[in-house]
């Protein structure tokens, strides 16, 4: 397995945590939020399972990485004229953008190509967790906004 510094890994973990925050902003509901929040944190931890031979994605979100603290996770800093503006989807692409260059050439192509779609299928997962209405429970699943970052988040991971 490839060596990451803890910096690089930090930052290979914060960007789909911070893509799926992204997308969750996009639309605030106190229910719906609290929904997609679980469903982005059932997406991490089940990232090791799904992609079993990548090389970037076992060494951030394995269960002996994500269990061992050894990564340190940065709470987004989120201001209320960030979600406003969508400065927060520019912000969050930002990590993405660290991540990759924290990857560099430590690992093959296919593996950085299938960790941008990790990252969106977070993105995906959460957009779609809750919809409109009561509790979350409503059609359509993914908002406006959700679509407008969905849509920005995919132009920048170039998938």
């Amino acid at each position: 397995m490839t060596a990451y510094t803890s910096d690089e890994l930090s930052a290979i973990a914060n960007a789909p945590m911070s893509i799926g925050m992204a997308v969750a902003m996009a639309d605030l509901g106190i229910i719906s939020t609290a929904i997609e929040a679980v469903a982005l944190t059932k997406e991490i931890v089940g990232a090791a399972k799904k992609y079993p031979n990548n090389s970037i994605v076992q060494a951030a979100f394995s269960e002996a990485v994500l269990t061992s603290g050894q990564i340190e996770r940065k709470k987004p800093d989120v201001k209320a004229e960030d979600i406003e503006s969508g400065i927060f989807v520019t912000k969050a692409i930002a990590t993405v953008d660290l991540a990759i260059a924290a990857i560099g050439d430590k690992a093959k192509p296919e593996e950085i190509t299938e960790f941008k779609q990790f990252i969106y299928a977070c993105a995906e997962t959460v957009a779609n967790a809750a919809g409109s209405g009561l509790f979350g429970s409503g059609n359509p699943k993914v908002s406006q906004g959700e679509a407008a970052a969905l849509a920005k988040i995919k132009t920048a991971l170039s998938i």
